[in-house]
């Protein structure tokens, strides 16, 4: 789900407006994301990490469902696991940076991609500068 556009090279009317662009950085949902990367690692992301006992014990019990093929699974996925910092801080206020890859206005949809890495760093110093201007 597009939540707003942050940032657009080409022009800022674009981006007061909220107007979808090829190539316009925009903030997405993060919960459709959290939940696929829960299920697929058995590894909760952002949020706010309580030592609550209780919760311990129901994240042991979620571990041990499942048949001995799927735990083996999860655990080589779990061997492999990485998450950028920046990207679990942006999974925490539960919005993510995505760039649209699409051309929204010819396709009637917007498809694209989640700024990680370098790409992420880059962006999120531009709005930085922005906001203080």
């Amino acid at each position: 789900r597009v939540l707003a556009v942050v940032y657009n090279a080409s022009n800022n009317e674009l981006v007061r407006t909220n107007t979808l662009v090829k190539n316009s950085i925009i903030q997405i949902d993060s919960a459709p994301f959290r939940q696929w990367y829960e299920k697929h690692y058995n590894f909760a992301i952002g949020g706010k990490k309580k030592a609550k006992k209780g919760q311990e014990q129901e994240e042991t019990k979620e571990a041990v469902k499942g048949s001995d093929k799927v735990k083996a699974k999860i655990a080589k996925r779990q061997a492999t696991r990485t998450l950028d910092p920046k990207l679990e801080e942006q999974f925490a206020t539960g919005r993510l940076y995505a760039a649209v890859s699409s051309r929204p206005g010819q396709s009637g949809r917007c498809d694209g991609y989640i700024l990680e890495g370098k790409e992420l760093e880059f962006y999120l110093r531009k709005l930085n500068t922005k906001k203080r201007q």
